[in-house]
């Protein structure tokens, strides 16, 4: 039998592409069974990194690493998931879901369970790898899943559901996290880990997906293509993610990687301008609708880098992740509404409106945020905060439909949109943290320089304070120029915070003025497609009442 002859499907169970799953008819108990599952596979691979990324500080302590090395570890998942991205399509194509959705969760769940009894930083490495090409498979395979619960009347909505349940995973990740950390330093997340990969292997296993066709996809050429395109987009990734920790002109390293990325990325491309089969549609990514959709979605994932400023604020005044649960209760509730928001109101022709509308909302959040002081806790920061979660999950289903209308129509780019997509997501994440730490880095020296220039102990209310913090340890210490110098120290420290509380209105107001940017070109150009869509109704009305002039004039000349 041959398993790539075409089948014989029914009108409403013949799947959209080659690689996606049949959608035949279901109880509605079965539909149930398939979101329900769809939401436990989108979460779990959206899940591990999260823990990881959410506690970086703690797993730095506990694996005895500096703060350079504990950076490979959300690196190294970009790396590898955006780089898969470029193969599982065609692998899904070729030989089928099944192998598809068994293989990589078995995988991630022997590197998760290795981990645990070959500890360090090499192993978390390779288990972040692992997480990451996983994560990338499973984000698509809870898409199917969640698009089995739906009928084919409300297909945009599973959509909406399927993207958006992984991005549930962060909140989620910041308001349990400590209690795992509790039962076991870090094995607690990595058991964790290990418990949700087994769960999504038990039910994919007890519930498949519909089967569907499958075709002979993989070309020769397309090991050449992932051969320089993978290693150029890893070291970008690691420019993106190590820059700011060890400094973006103090490592020559760097440069050599930057340079490295730009030679084998361009490889890359010009063999794949040049072939009859692509792998990568370049002419198809550099059009204006592509290339106007990369650039939107790379700007909102800047704009929703605020969020990691907010953390780092929050730090930078002392509080810890348990004492902001409160606020990630609301951002996971706000999270939430966003996605049903977004399912319930989706539409093609609204795709833009919704774009500019989760902008509206992304820039009224940050220049909320913008405002703080040192008297500034979690629950000030509950309406910014929300604001910017409703909106950040808002605009993912409306843009991941605008793009996929397209792949309808010219199946074959469908590789090409998956990996602009990712990319997009991804390196948007990456370069907006990068933005937001080298500003916020900028910003603290030359606030405090500012601050520091004013104190001097020839003030009478720099000494009086300086007196007054060394007072407080007089039955402590004994020695008064010791109790001067604690004093001078205690001024220092309340200095540097306040620089770099100054320093991180600075990034949120940036981050608003990018919103405001980035909702004027969407705005320009959506009056743009409306002004000329009502021009060329005006020439064929003067087209039309030209030719009945020549017609009358005609039969009047008869």
């Amino acid at each position: 039998m041959d398993v790539y002859a075409p089948q014989t499907w029914k009108p409403h169970e013949r799947p959209m592409l080659p690689g996606s799953p049949s959608s035949p008819l279901h109880s509605p108990q079965r539909r149930l069974a398939y979101l329900l599952v769809g939401f436990i596979v989108a979460l779990t691979g959206g899940l591990g990194n999260a823990l990881v990324t959410v506690n970086l500080v703690y797993a730095q302590g506990t694996l005895g690493v500096y703060q350079a090395e504990i950076q490979w570890l959300p690196t190294v998942y970009v790396m590898a998931n955006v780089s898969m991205n470029l193969l599982l399509v065609k692998f899904r194509q070729q030989f089928g879901l099944r192998l598809f959705t068994e293989l990589f969760l078995v995988l991630y769940a022997l590197a998760t369970l290795a981990h645990l009894f070959v500890h360090g930083l090499g192993s978390a490495i390779a288990v972040r790898a692992a997480s990451g090409i996983c994560g990338a498979a499973l984000t698509t395979l809870g898409l199917y899943y969640t698009l089995q619960g739906f009928p084919a009347q409300h297909r945009l909505k599973g959509v909406v559901l399927g993207i958006g349940f992984s991005q549930l995973a962060l909140p989620i990740a910041r308001i349990f996290s400590t209690e795992l950390l509790e039962i076991a330093e870090w094995r607690g997340l990595y058991w964790f880990e290990l418990g949700m990969c087994l769960l999504s292997l038990g039910c994919v296993l007890l519930l498949k997906l519909p089967p569907g066709d499958r075709i002979r996809a993989f070309e020769k050429l397309d090991a050449v293509t992932f051969a320089l395109f993978a290693p150029g987009v890893a070291l970008l990734c690691a420019v993106l993610g190590l820059g700011r920790t060890v400094w973006w002109f103090e490592a020559p390293w760097l440069g050599w990687c930057l340079a490295g990325s730009i030679v084998l990325v361009t490889a890359a491309i010009t063999i794949e301008h040049n072939r009859a089969r692509p792998l990568l549609n370049i002419r198809w990514l550099t059009t204006s609708n592509m290339v106007r959709l990369a650039l939107s979605v790379l700007l909102i994932r800047i704009v929703q880098s605020e969020a990691t400023g907010t953390v780092g604020f929050l730090q930078a005044l002392g509080l810890q992740n348990d004492q902001m649960r409160d606020l990630w209760l609301v951002t996971l509730a706000a999270s939430i509404a966003g996605m049903a928001a977004s399912a319930l109101t989706i539409s093609p022709s609204r795709i833009q409106v919704s774009l500019m509308f989760a902008l509206v909302l992304m820039a009224i959040g940050a220049y909320m945020d913008a405002h703080a002081t040192n008297l500034t806790r979690p629950a000030q920061m509950y309406i910014s905060q929300g604001l910017l979660a409703f909106a950040g999950i808002f605009f993912i289903g409306p843009v991941f439909v605008s793009g996929f209308g397209a792949i309808i129509a010219q199946p074959n780019n469908l590789i090409s949109f998956s990996l602009m997509f990712s990319m997009t997501q991804n390196l948007g994440g990456l370069l907006g943290s990068a933005l937001v730490g080298t500003v916020q880095v900028l910003r603290e020296k030359y606030h405090s320089s500012q601050l520091v220039e004013h104190l001097t102990l020839i003030d009478p209310l720099v000494a009086s304070r300086v007196q007054g913090s060394g007072a407080a340890l007089a039955g402590t210490l004994a020695d008064p120029a010791l109790r001067s110098a604690q004093g001078v120290a205690s001024l220092g420290a309340a200095a540097t915070r306040e620089a770099n509380i100054l320093a991180y209105n600075d990034v949120f107001l940036l981050i608003s003025i990018v919103a405001v940017a980035t909702l004027a070109w969407l705005l320009a150009h959506y009056l743009w497609q409306l002004c000329t869509a009502c021009r060329p109704a005006v020439p064929a009305q003067n087209a039309q009442t030209g030719m009945a002039r020549v017609s009358l004039e005609n039969s009047g000349s008869k």
